[in-house]
């Protein structure tokens, strides 16, 4: 698995950003020459399926903290290996997902999820993983739970605030607390 300090693989693929079929679909490329969201934090959470049980509880809390990730200039991108078509069915039937303010990119290929090294060897879809990438594309949080457990999305947020301060930040810090000082 690619982790901490290497560079975030470049991609483009297609992704899901509406329920309506006219404007449902886009492209979405990153650290390669065209870059969609050039200058930015990238959130990049993967689950292993649409369609299932614990990937919509996940979806739908990025959904309801998308607002705050913004605030702190970062873009958050969803990503498993089913297709855009299979993304838009289930935004359109699912409430939770029908109005999400992100992408759900589609890996069909396999390939971002094949570059990062977290394609499941027993299911073959992505392994539930969370990488906080920087704007200059370096991987500088990632995590990866069973896939059976879902994550917690305010810990996602709450390292996105701690690494934004570039300072040593204690357990358990909270955006506003002190950091340490080292000196």
């Amino acid at each position: 698995m690619l982790g901490v300090g290497q560079k975030f693989p470049a991609f483009n693929l297609k992704a899901t950003v509406s329920t309506d079929l006219k404007t449902a679909f886009t492209d979405i490329k990153a650290f390669g020459d065209d870059n969609t969201y050039k200058g930015k934090w990238l959130v990049v959470f993967f689950w292993p399926k649409d369609f299932t049980f614990v990937c919509p509880t996940e979806i739908a809390e990025f959904g309801k903290l998308n607002r705050e990730f913004k605030d702190r200039d970062a873009q958050i991108l969803g990503v498993s290996t089913d297709s855009e078509f299979v993304h838009l069915a289930w935004r359109q039937h699912k409430d939770e997902l029908r109005d999400l303010p992100f992408p759900m990119l589609a890996d069909i290929k396999r390939e971002l999820t094949t570059a990062l090294d977290i394609l499941d060897p027993v299911e073959g879809v992505a392994q539930r993983a969370t990488y906080i990438v920087d704007p200059d594309g370096i991987i500088r949080f990632a995590m990866v739970t069973d896939l059976n457990v879902g994550r917690n999305v305010k810990e996602a947020l709450r390292v996105l605030d701690a690494l934004q301060t570039d300072e040593l930040c204690p357990c358990n810090w909270q955006k506003g607390e002190d950091t340490l000082n080292a000196a």
